[in-house]
């Protein structure tokens, strides 16, 4: 388009947002306003896509950081042909493909889901990651940032990794209108404040009018033709942008315009132009099959292994048997033992060094390009990327996330560097899988397991060894559990996981000697869980005590509860999980502090059953 149309369509793009946000009641008109010529120049001009064919591998990626400026992105799809008028107008409403904030559950076009802000470019390096190192195709990934999500620490985890990567592929376009929620932003129209920051983390830098489109024409062009460095054009734009009652004026963020039917006159009216966005390229990205014969590592019974090691093996097994499967680490791989993965599989892994909010989100951008990635760290580290999880699960993403050193049989670390949330945390996410394994065969199935799952998978692993108790080609269904002593006699049923099932069993031993018999269920699937092994066990012996390395709130004895939720009776339930701050000691003396040893099981266990024969 030449430089009239392009000034139309962007007013177009900017009457579109009123109107949709005028209807809705609600909405981000202004936030949509400053960014109307950036969007109009790169639709018409940059921009290469088919929209009937959103998997083509030629496609360019675009990525709306700045996610409540939906109404601009929606009028963008109207002005390709892909959104017709009625539907614009159907924004925000119920069933509506046109959320408050884009997601890929909705729309075929959406790469990931935004909203939460600063969480747009470390996608985006994800998806620059696979097409750059992965695909190998020519596309190009266009990310839209607000200037406020600047302030975000996880967009300069971004910027590092990409400029580290030397990511030319991509380009973050910031719209730097001012003024935030409440009011300015911290560096305002400041340019070479922002420049000096990317340009640190070796970036090229283009500052340029946000509302002049023959300017931004060029830096497109500029961007494009930029090799080693990813680019970041940075354009001062006034939010509200045309119209005078509203811009560069603070007090409007997240409002619908008052006058609306005067703003779109102000604005030069309805129009209906169509834009013929540029095919892509011809490319053919050969993604290996995502099925193929996997040999999985063994070990025999009685063995002692840890589950972290296991896990790592049974990885690098994993990435040989299927090309699709890509690795994630943050810089503890050698811990986490994702290093077994990165040594036979260099090309598919990435190392995202201390920066977890990155290397979730890179393993979004990789899922959303058709990868199986597991990303890995200490279970501890993992809450700083929660909410990137959170987002992951609203996109659909499909992602393995492994925790190591969960628990205080870490030992002496301390308290620091246990996981003693994650199961609650992970679980709270909706579809979720939650797995915790308690042995080296266990856990490589599982691992295996998780790679054709839907949604967020979680597996906890351990640090310490822990004796061998299942055959190696035992099987392990997700949502299911083990039952490893059971007698009709049984007096009361103890649930575990990881490495109190270990304890459990010691504890099950010492107290057949005493004449009490115990049934011990291994509950290895804590999300879905075994409602009919631990609702029988309930029948069968009255009283369930879990007993887990994991504070008391959410993690394994809330998922029992959840067995009974509907609405039958709820057998006597006893907990025992680490309930004090811990301090630094070996891992024994841990389990016996927090009351989750074997001499803690049997103590509680006792006590329960001399209280059932109470008169």
């Amino acid at each position: 388009m030449n430089t009239g149309e392009l000034v139309e369509l962007a007013q177009q793009l900017r009457v579109d947002s009123v109107r949709a946000s005028a209807a809705a009641g609600s909405g981000h008109p202004t936030s949509s306003m400053s960014a109307a010529d950036l969007m109009a120049v790169l639709l018409a001009n940059h921009f290469r896509y088919d929209f009937d064919r959103p998997a083509h591998p030629g496609n360019d990626r675009f990525v709306l950081s700045k996610g409540h400026a939906s109404p601009l992105l929606y009028a963008a799809y109207k002005a390709a042909g892909v959104v017709d008028d009625e539907e614009l107008l159907t924004f925000r409403k119920l069933d509506s493909r046109l959320e408050g904030h884009p997601t890929p559950r909705k729309l075929p076009w959406v790469e990931t889901a935004t909203g939460s802000l600063g969480q747009g470019l470390p996608v985006g390096v994800g998806i620059a990651l696979s097409g750059k190192r992965l695909d190998r195709a020519d596309y190009r990934v266009w990310v839209l940032c607000g200037d406020s999500e600047l302030a975000e620490g996880s967009i300069w985890e971004a910027a590092e990794h990409a400029g580290h990567e030397h990511l030319d592929n991509l380009t973050a376009i910031v719209d730097v209108n001012r003024l935030g929620q409440r009011g300015p932003t911290r560096h305002g129209h400041d340019l070479d404040a922002y420049a000096r920051r990317f340009q640190a983390f070796g970036w090229h830098t283009v500052e340029v009018d946000g509302h002049d489109v023959d300017a931004i024409d060029r830096a497109y062009g500029e961007a494009e033709s930029t090799k080693g460095q990813p680019t970041a054009i940075l354009a001062r734009t006034l939010k509200g942008k045309g119209v005078a009652d509203v811009e560069d004026r603070e007090g409007l963020h997240g409002k619908p315009l008052k006058n609306a039917d005067d703003a779109i006159e102000e604005l030069g009216g309805v129009r209906d132009l169509r834009v013929r966005v540029n095919e892509p390229p011809a490319a053919r990205v050969l993604h290996a099959v995502r099925a193929g014969h996997v040999e999985l590592p063994r070990w025999d019974t009685g063995e002692e292994v840890a589950t972290r090691d296991a896990y790592g093996q049974a990885l690098a097994a994993l990435g040989t048997g299927r090309g699709d499967v890509v690795a994630l680490d943050g810089e503890v791989g050698d811990s986490t033992r994702t290093e077994y993965f990165a040594k036979e599989h260099a090309d598919r892994y990435f190392e995202c060094y201390i920066a977890e909010q990155q290397m979730v989100a890179a393993a979004v951008g990789l899922a959303a390009r058709g990868w199986v990635p597991y990303a890995g760290t200490f279970a501890a580290f993992l809450t700083r990327a929660y909410d990137f999880v959170r987002m992951a699960s609203i996109s659909g993403a499909g992602l393995n996330l492994v925790g190591s050193h969960a628990g205080v049989a870490i030992g002496q670390d301390g308290p620091s560097q246990m996981g003693l949330e994650d199961l609650a945390m992970m679980r709270a996410i909706h579809g979720s899988t939650v797995l915790y394994p308690c042995d080296a065969n266990q856990t490589a199935r599982l691992i295996a397991g998780m790679a054709d799952l839907d949604g967020i998978r979680y597996l906890r692993t351990g640090r310490g060894e822990s004796p061998v108790i299942y055959g190696a080609d035992e099987q392990f269904p997700i949502g299911g559990s083990k039952v490893l002593r059971f007698s009709q006699s049984d007096r009361l049923t103890v649930v575990a996981a990881g490495v109190t099932v270990h304890e459990a069993l010691k504890a099950a031993e010492a107290l057949d000697q005493e004449g009490i018999r115990v049934r011990v269920v291994d509950l290895y699937s804590v999300k879905p869980v075994d409602r009919d092994t631990l609702r029988q066990a309930a029948e069968d012996t009255g009283c369930l005590l879990t007993v887990e390395d994991h504070r008391e709130e959410g993690g394994l004895g809330d998922a029992v509860l959840d067995a009974f939720t509907d609405g039958r009776p709820v057998p006597r339930l006893v907990r025992l999980a680490v309930r004090t701050m811990p301090g630094s000691a070996s891992p024994e003396e841990q389990l016996h502090a927090a009351g989750i040893d074997a001499e803690s099981i049997g103590a509680a266990v006792r006590l329960l059953v001399e209280q059932a024969i109470v008169p």
